[in-house]
């Protein structure tokens, strides 16, 4: 998939146990473990935005275009 999750990446630099995160945003930890390993095929805007207030982070911090050619 082009788009890229770096989820695990801003949690390990904000030092946010998944737990912690799961909770504060208001998803499952399963949901939260899809999203962290790219297994997510979509994200809602609410959620990302809830990543971002919880991370202190900007979308494009989160995900990431690479182009598959």
């Amino acid at each position: 998939m082009a788009i890229i999750i770096n989820l695990d990446v801003i949690m390990a630099k904000r030092k946010m146990p998944a737990g912690e995160l799961s909770e504060q945003i208001g998803i499952t930890s399963a949901n939260l473990s899809i999203l962290k390993n790219n297994k997510a095929k979509a994200i809602r805007f609410s959620t990302l935005e809830a990543l971002c207030k919880a991370l202190d982070c900007q979308p494009g911090d989160i995900l990431e275009f690479r182009n598959d050619d």
